[in-house]
């Protein structure tokens, strides 16, 4: 394709761009850096484009005027990017965000990712490919040239190929975005393209903020898991000796605890009914009668503990800031939700040993708020479901509410371990837990866990016929869809009664946790539009949970923004059940 463009490089020809290229709807948007890293390269390029003309906005030579940051001959630039009309259309434009915010201090107003929207319309189909070469070609026909991508941008001057290849990028925008657009309109996905591209600016530039990691409280629980990790070894290796079938010549046998097979034989051997396959949760029930399997739990406990959250956390402690920039996926799974990685501080242990080294630096705090069991409440919306209704409304104890009716007891002699026995099954039902899982879960008996199921169900007629009608819908629609419209296609055998239960399930849990996907990024959302400017800064999201840093003079302020812009988020989802949400002011990453 053929892209007529400018070079603008001085700060009349820019001031003349920016009026003109205000004027219209939309502008192809995107930038050009040194490095990956905003905090360790610089902007080269900006370009914007009409369609007909494209504009490519050289800033080195502002470069020698001062920080770009600063410079007032660039404040054109901001406006434009700033505003809400003209809408930049950008691939990953959470990347262009960042670099703008970080480098010029400005938020992209007005935003529309071709990256996001190529996700939405693919509807979990793992096949699709999303860059921006892949989506072009998929959308218009055209094959996107990408060589000039890693070629050297921090160059005294560019040669006019580089230029070209920026200008076409941008270029490439508008028609692509009108192709997206049909689809969304035609598959009724617009609304849930709003909400993620509403999400794009806040979440950059939380990643912008990072998270505050203690280096020596994180050393110091380091230190202590590695030795519970080593005493748990040791010990466990001596209970499980009795069941390694050959000793050693030179002692007590030893076997490979990491290995699955070894000590699934070893405890066979024991006594112990293992299940057929063994992964934590299905051993979770046998750990009360038999010290062998709680004493396996936390050896494993402590082994992923010390690989996975270990010394190597700390390789990612930005050099500039001292800080974790996590990189989070706004579309990571086909429910909506985020997925984190370099590193996951999604996957960090609840445990307090953990969290306590996530704290808030001197004179600030931590806002951690979290929504109260969103996913049932979510499911009691949908289904209508008269007992959960009455629980949710009559702001009741909702496990122990169905520990009495699974026990047939009253909820004021509702026991602990109960509790905790319907607090599973409740969860469980969301995730279409069947009677056999069931059974491995709660360590009952399989006719034990279809009795109680049935009696779970008789008392939630409701709530078993919205289950039921979800799951026969995604095997004869092969999709599902969440509240904000978010659409997933399911694909399986027709004829493979595990691939149509796998499939029933998915159908099931898809609407709610896809729902609360929905309803988070909502939040986060209103969460920054209400804290902008205040000091106070979203800095961490788990899955129903936000963490806010703030100035310690503010922080019972900001605590009641975060709760009503969460509530806020929720009621435009939920409009019968009420929504609470657990907020905490600390110095740490806890509650």
């Amino acid at each position: 394709m053929e892209v007529f463009f400018e070079l603008v490089s001085e700060p009349g020809a820019l001031r003349k761009a920016c009026e003109k290229l205000g004027q219209e709807e939309l502008l192809g948007f995107d930038t050009e850096t040194t490095e990956l890293d905003p905090f360790e390269g610089s902007i080269r390029l900006v370009q914007f484009s009409a369609g007909d003309q494209t504009v490519v906005i050289d800033l080195k030579p502002f470069e020698e005027i001062g920080s770009l940051r600063e410079i007032p001959e660039l404040q054109p630039l901001r406006d434009l990017i700033a505003a809400r009309k003209p809408v930049k259309i950008a691939h990953n434009a959470k990347f262009d965000a960042k670099w703008v915010a970080h480098h010029l201090d400005v938020e992209m107003g007005g935003t529309f990712d071709t990256f996001l929207a190529s996700q939405i319309i693919a509807a979990g189909e793992r096949e699709r490919r999303h860059n921006l070469a892949d989506v072009s070609n998929f959308f218009l026909g055209i094959d996107v040239d990408k060589s000039e991508q890693v070629s050297d941008w921090s160059a005294e001057e560019l040669t006019q190929s580089q230029i070209a290849y920026a200008a076409k990028d941008a270029a490439l925008m508008i028609p692509l975005r009108e192709k997206l657009v049909e689809r969304l309109q035609n598959d009724d996905l617009m609304r849930v393209a709003k909400l993620e591209f509403d999400c794009v600016v806040p979440i950059a530039i939380m990643e912008l903020n990072g998270f505050y990691l203690d280096q020596e409280k994180w050393r110091e629980q380091l230190e202590v898991v590695t030795k519970e990790q080593k005493e748990a070894a040791a010990e466990l290796q001596g209970m499980l000796a009795a069941g390694v079938s050959q000793g050693s010549l030179f002692g007590a046998p030893e076997i490979n605890l990491d290995s699955r097979n070894q000590v699934t034989d070893a405890l066979i051997n024991l006594g112990v009914p293992v299940p057929e396959t063994t992964r934590g949760w299905e051993l979770e029930p046998l750990s009360d009668k038999y010290p062998v399997v709680r004493k396996l739990l936390a050896y494993r406990s402590a082994a992923k503990a010390a690989s996975s959250f270990g010394e190597n956390i700390l390789e990612f402690l930005n050099p500039v800031t001292g800080r974790l920039h996590p990189d989070f996926r706004q579309i990571g799974a086909p429910t909506g939700r985020f997925s984190c990685s370099k590193p996951n501080v999604q996957q960090i242990p609840h445990q307090e040993v953990y969290r306590r080294c996530f704290s808030a630096p001197e004179g600030m705090k931590l806002i951690v708020a979290d929504y109260s069991q969103i996913e049932l409440r979510i499911l009691g919306e949908y289904s209508g479901d008269q007992n959960f209704l009455k629980a949710f409304n009559g702001g009741a104890d909702f496990h122990a509410a169905a520990a009495a009716q699974v026990f047939n007891i009253e909820p004021s002699a509702v026991t602990p371990e109960q509790r905790s026995f319907a607090k599973r099954l409740n969860f469980g039902v969301v995730y279409g837990i069947g009677a056999q899982r069931f059974a491995r879960l709660s360590g009952v008996s399989t006719g034990q866990a279809e009795n109680m199921l049935r009696r779970y169900f008789s008392t939630h007629r409701e709530l078993d016929s919205w289950l039921r009608e979800a799951g026969d819908k995604a095997i004869g629609e092969g999709m599902a869809r969440t509240g904000s419209g978010r659409l997933a296609k399911f694909r399986f055998d027709q004829d493979d009664r595990v691939q149509i239960a796998s499939t029933k399930r998915y159908g099931r849990n898809l609407p709610i946790q896809g729902t609360s996907a929905d309803i988070l990024k909502r939040a986060i959302r209103l969460l920054h539009d209400v804290i902008s400017g205040t000091g106070a800064m979203l800095v961490n999201i788990v899955h129903d949970e936000v963490i806010v840093e703030c100035p310690a003079e503010i922080a019972d302020e900001t605590a009641k923004k975060v709760e009503a812009a969460m509530i806020n988020a929720a009621k435009e989802y939920l409009k019968v059940v009420p929504v609470t949400v657990d907020v905490s002011v600390g110095d740490a990453w806890s509650k």
